[in-house]
């Protein structure tokens, strides 16, 4: 699991609470979910998943009392 740090992902996080990773392809949502809760701490609210070029994206979106920019923070990303 590998958090995406691109300009568009920062946006993300700032404004609609997203955190964006870059997953091996064999992950499901449920996997996701479960991870990010367990090493974060935080409670998921949504799950998009996207393939591209051979490699699988998820963009978590968190509940409202949960910051994502807290996570990134603890990530290293802000």
């Amino acid at each position: 699991m590998k958090p995406i740090t691109t300009e568009k992902a920062v946006m993300m996080i700032e404004s609609q609470n997203i955190l964006t990773f870059e997953c091996d392809k064999r992950k499901t949502k449920g996997d996701m979910k479960k991870e990010v809760e367990e090493m974060f701490k935080v409670k998921v609210e949504k799950i998009r998943s996207l393939i591209r070029n051979n490699k699988k994206y998820f963009y978590i979106k968190l509940k409202k009392d949960f910051l994502a920019i807290d996570v990134a923070t603890k990530l290293g990303l802000m």
